[in-house]
């Protein structure tokens, strides 16, 4: 990651006067959600201790969901934060099932980003095992400058004025010294999805239409 940084200070010295406004890597958060307890929830707490090489914490639920069969404070899943160093290789390693591309659409106004890995055997040098099978997780990256820490200490905690919050362009500018690509628009699939809900919108109104039409002739008859 300090490579990253040193490039963006050579290269956007009007953006980046000093090392302080440069974005970084804050946190990587990696949640796995199994949605029940047991054998499953055994089975993916190995993979991602092989995967990341730390002990996850334990995730209960926070409410009852009885169509789904969960219970309040039900183990149902687990959470990973990497930082530094740890969180830049790993984020790096996932990136790969995406051939090292981010959509702008999932960066946040603040530069944070998250994205989705269905099966963790889609990562590059991991090998599928029978007994534990295969599970996914939610990849959720935290960005900040320098000094972000006033908001989280204890005593006399403050907000982070606007002018020093890290921003998409910010994001973009980072990933792409990475060597990510960061394509503009959605995704392919929240392609298709838009264009699904336009469709059904259509199909709607469509039928709204032959409605009005049918509430018309009947009214004429009426009369």
């Amino acid at each position: 990651m300090k490579e990253v940084i040193q490039k963006l200070l050579e290269k956007y010295p009007d953006r980046y006067p000093n090392p302080m406004l440069v974005p970084r890597i804050h946190s990587v958060v990696i949640n796995c959600s199994v949605g029940q307890s047991g054998d499953p929830l055994e089975k993916a707490k190995k993979i991602l201790e092989e995967l990341t090489g730390r002990k996850p914490k334990l995730v209960r639920a926070k409410r009852t969901i009885k169509p789904f069969g969960i219970h309040k404070n039900q183990p149902i899943g687990w959470v990973i934060t990497l930082r530094g160093e740890e969180a830049f290789n790993f984020l790096k390693r996932v990136l790969a099932v995406y051939d090292y591309t981010v959509w702008e659409s999932s960066i946040d106004k603040y530069g944070n980003f998250a994205f989705g890995i269905d099966e963790h055997i889609k990562i590059p040098g991991v090998r599928y095992d029978p007994e534990l099978g295969t599970t996914g997780f939610d990849v959720c990256v935290s960005m900040e400058r320098a000094g972000y820490r006033v908001k989280r200490r204890r005593l006399r905690r403050a907000k982070i004025p606007e002018k020093h919050r890290v921003k998409r362009e910010d994001t973009i500018l980072f990933l792409e010294e990475m060597g990510i690509k960061v394509e503009k628009g959605p995704r392919r699939i929240e392609r298709l999805t838009i264009i699904a809900q336009e469709m059904r919108r259509a199909e709607l109104a469509k039928r709204e239409e032959k409605k009005e039409e049918e509430r018309g002739k009947k009214a004429k008859k009426g009369k």
